[in-house]
């Protein structure tokens, strides 16, 4: 049995080491008041400008409300050509808001939007066809709460593509785009 605190303690960490990689957590993830915070109690300066924190995270936020569309504009205002260069993230971007138009029970609505802005990206890729076939199998069901893809209307659905499109925008600003606490965690888990 793995015993983590032995472990643990059998580690030897530099405190600013380890202080770095807290905020480069908290960075990453769009904890500006913590990061600030944390800067002034350890010392260590951020890396990156807080206030492009605040313009990343009102994506993350959007999208989490269910406003793709806003979450959308917001991207393009930081980095025009973001969706551009992202066409999977794009497709992943419109699938959410086909998403939130079958959950806000807006059918017809949500049936031209599939027709208009994914079938033709589905054609173009069978990728995109194979997942916009799962967001419209929620049409089929009478109890969309209660299907085999329900799962897509799970918060954690939101959460994947606001956590996409994060990681978009930290590459766009030359930024990593994952924090670097959880993988080392779990390598000492390992």
């Amino acid at each position: 049995m793995w015993n983590g605190e032995s472990k643990l303690s059998a580690v030897s960490v530099d405190q600013e080491a380890l202080n770095r990689l807290v905020m480069n957590y908290l960075l990453i993830e769009g904890y500006k008041h913590a990061a600030e915070k944390f800067s002034e109690e350890s010392g260590i300066e951020p890396e990156l400008d807080l206030d492009l924190i605040v313009d990343r995270m009102a994506t993350r936020v959007a999208i989490q409300n269910g406003d793709v569309q806003l979450a959308i504009e917001k991207a393009n205002d930081l980095n025009p050509l973001i969706l551009d260069e992202n066409p999977r993230l794009y497709f992943h971007l419109q699938q959410q808001k086909l998403i939130e138009l079958i959950r806000a029970s807006k059918i017809e609505e949500a049936l031209q939007f599939a027709q208009d802005e994914l079938a033709p990206r589905g054609e173009e890729n069978p990728e995109f066809l194979a997942e916009l076939e799962q967001v419209m199998a929620l049409l089929i069901f009478e109890d969309i709460h209660n299907c085999p893809v329900s799962d897509l209307l799970d918060p954690s659905q939101r959460q994947k593509t606001a956590s996409e499109l994060n990681a978009a925008i930290l590459s766009s600003q030359c930024q990593e785009k994952d924090p670097k606490l959880p993988n080392i965690l779990k390598l000492l888990k390992w």
